[in-house]
């Protein structure tokens, strides 16, 4: 059978998601160790989007396949058993056996949240990212809309990035100030490779004033990754999950349960 779990974890802990040498944290090695004792066997787990050290999830969506029957509350509370306080399944959803956590996405949904002014944050320093200055969040949602819809986003992609093509459709793109951080949604078909990082990094140059609004269009029409913003550290950003079809019952994006103190 075919079983999808929704899982949270705090990414300052891990070497990312993905399965690297031995002896290397990552939240896949740890996610499927604590599986395996749960289904007395082997476990592999396929991921909705694979994640950076050091970035945060809230809605991450996984499916395995295994041949033990468990109910949907026994993995989940079993998993739990068997996980670090930094890694939580939270619901578990038997789904049929065509059922992809990465290619059946709809959409993907992350945010990022950004602690502004002199004063460096120390409890939130690994859920923040932090600035001196205080953002023209104006500025920063003006520069923002010309990323919406479909484009090349080569001037937004890592130079490792293995996508096979730089283009993506940047559904909705939100710059809200909120109490203590400036918090930046972004929801797009699928994603490449530090591309919601870069565009952050992008946006925070417009929003310390150092470039126009119009400059992010500049930039995307480009297509040069050595022409946008530096690349905005990973502890600032949050993967709130995928989107699926309705009937699936797999409730993603996740709001954050506990907000970071800004």
């Amino acid at each position: 059978m075919r079983v999808a779990c929704v899982v949270e974890y705090d990414g300052a802990g891990f070497h990312g998601w993905q399965l690297q040498a031995a002896g290397t944290r990552t939240i896949q090695g740890t996610l499927e160790a604590a599986l395996a004792r749960v289904a007395d066997e082997p476990v592999a787990t396929i991921c909705a989007g694979r994640t950076d050290s050091g970035v945060h999830a809230c809605g991450q969506v996984v499916h395995f396949d295994t041949t033990a029957r468990r109910a949907e509350k026994a993995w989940v509370m079993g998993a739990n058993t068997h996980l670090s306080a930094d890694v939580t399944v939270r619901r578990a959803v038997n789904v049929p056996d065509s059922f992809s956590a990465r290619y059946d996405a709809r959409a993907r949904t992350y945010r990022y949240l950004i602690h502004e002014g002199w004063d460096r944050p120390a409890l939130s320093r690994a859920r923040v990212a932090w600035t001196h200055c205080v953002l023209d969040v104006e500025a920063m949602r003006a520069g923002a809309q010309y990323l919406i819809g479909e484009h090349d986003f080569s001037a937004f992609r890592a130079a490792g990035c293995q996508a096979r093509h730089p283009v993506r459709e940047l559904q909705a793109i939100e710059v809200q100030r909120e109490p203590g951080c400036v918090r930046i949604d972004v929801r797009a078909n699928a994603f490449l490779h530090n591309m919601v990082r870069i565009i952050v990094g992008t946006l925070m140059a417009v929003g310390r004033g150092e470039r126009s609004p119009v400059w992010v269009e500049q930039v995307l029409r480009g297509r040069d990754r050595t022409v946008a913003a530096s690349t905005a550290p990973a502890q600032g950003l949050y993967f709130l999950g995928p989107s699926y079809a309705p009937e699936l019952g797999i409730p993603t994006p996740i709001e954050p349960r506990v907000p970071p103190i800004g």
